[in-house]
């Protein structure tokens, strides 16, 4: 297959974006075509943890964003009464992760990467659908409201829902419900100091952190039947679940208006792909390998798959042997974590808060430990780290 130089992205979000950025940057042709009328995302934060920042340092961005990492001092896990179950500084996690973990508004991130592209290259308001997927032989078809545009390489970004994975593979089952919700919120601060944290309760959490512009992005997940909203408004049922936890829940609660609250049931898919690419097509993101978000992996998973298809290019096959085992190892590490974090057993709980407390008390950073194999992964491409994220492991496509 020639090499691609002509480019659509399915879908204008992180993934999509950073795919569009890496592939102008590798000389391709791009455009990105965006079903939204902006590429305004809807408010809520998202967190980049050092694998994904190791990613953006190949589009010369992991330094930019690490400089806006909010999170300073301590942190850690609570209960709903206050009491700390484990205790862990910004610092430590650093070290124990090979960099920070940054958390963001998503419309940062985004603008971020939207900036790396010409003008032009971004049309909103441009629903898309998949024509022909082409082959060795020919190109892909991609349809928009005034034509087709042809590309020898489609990146479909386009969501958990994604029309072209099902074009692609109509035989998977497709996303399933996990079995809970969540909700989200930017809000500026209550004026209540505090550290950062998740608080775990029988059958939901609650999360609270510090933006570096100094809002708050504070988030919560519930087990529920699927599709239920609020009879009222979504704040009045944040406060029916979480108004009588501790501290800064209840002022945040207070302060926040109920249009700021978002909303949505999780699901994910189950099933790995059988592959992340068919003729001329990649899947990237939600689009191929959709998460709980327990780990905060989603987003950072799509950045991933973005750097490594940039650097495989036409070599579909090897962004997809790159790729589907490195993301299918995660999202199941997520659906383990939110079995952990959800579970309403009180005996359960009270074993799981323990084993928390006592590891906690012997070394702290060892709660890290699952996760530094996602958090070391570095990209195939140099460079691999920037002077701010120290280098632990050897380079490779996979930990």
């Amino acid at each position: 297959m020639a090499p691609a130089s002509r480019v659509v992205v399915i879908g204008g979000g992180v993934g999509g974006l950073t795919a569009a950025a890496a592939l102008y940057r590798s000389g391709r042709q791009v455009t990105v075509l965006e079903r939204a009328g902006s590429l305004d995302p809807v408010g809520s934060g998202i967190s980049l943890a050092p694998n994904a920042l190791r990613a953006l340092d190949v589009i010369g961005l992991g330094d930019e964003l690490r400089d806006l990492a909010a999170w300073q001092g301590n942190g850690g896990l609570r209960t709903p009464s206050g009491r700390w179950v484990s205790r862990l500084t910004a610092a430590d996690a650093a070290e124990r992760l090979g960099g920070p973990i940054v958390l963001l508004h998503r419309a940062t991130l985004v603008n971020t990467l939207a900036a790396q592209l010409p003008p032009g290259t971004i049309r909103t308001a441009s629903a898309a659908s998949l024509v022909d997927p082409g082959d060795a032989t020919r190109p892909a078809r991609v349809a928009v409201s005034d034509g087709e545009l042809e590309a020898d390489l489609v990146v479909a970004a386009d969501g958990i829902h994604s029309a072209v994975r099902r074009a692609l593979f109509p035989e998977h089952p497709g996303p399933l419900y996990t079995g809970f919700t969540t909700w989200r919120l930017v809000s500026a601060p209550p004026g209540v100091e505090f550290a950062p944290h998740e608080t775990w309760g029988p059958g939901r959490f609650w999360g609270t952190q510090p933006l570096k512009d100094g809002r708050v992005y504070a988030y919560a997940a519930a087990v529920s039947p699927a599709g239920l909203h609020a009879p009222d408004d979504e704040r009045a049922e944040l406060v029916r679940r979480f108004g009588h936890w501790h501290e800064p829940i209840p002022a945040l609660l207070a302060a926040v208006r109920p249009e700021q609250i978002l909303r949505h049931d999780v699901h994910h898919l189950a099933e790995p792909l059988p592959a992340f690419h068919s003729g001329r097509v990649a899947l990237l993101g939600d689009a191929a390998h959709a998460m709980p978000p327990q780990l905060g992996q989603g987003g950072n998973q799509a950045v991933e798959d973005a750097i490594v298809l940039a650097h495989h290019g036409e070599d579909l096959a090897a962004y997809t042997a790159a790729r589907l085992p490195r993301t299918t190892a995660v999202a199941r590490k997520a659906v383990r974590a939110a079995g952990v974090g959800l579970t309403r057993s009180r005996s359960g709980i009270a074993v799981r808060n323990a084993a928390i407390a006592a590891l906690s008390r012997v070394a702290p950073g060892l709660l890290l430990r699952g996760f530094e194999d996602i958090a070391d992964w570095r990209p195939p491409q140099q460079p691999y780290a920037s002077g701010k994220a120290p280098v632990r492991n050897p380079v490779g496509d996979t930990p």
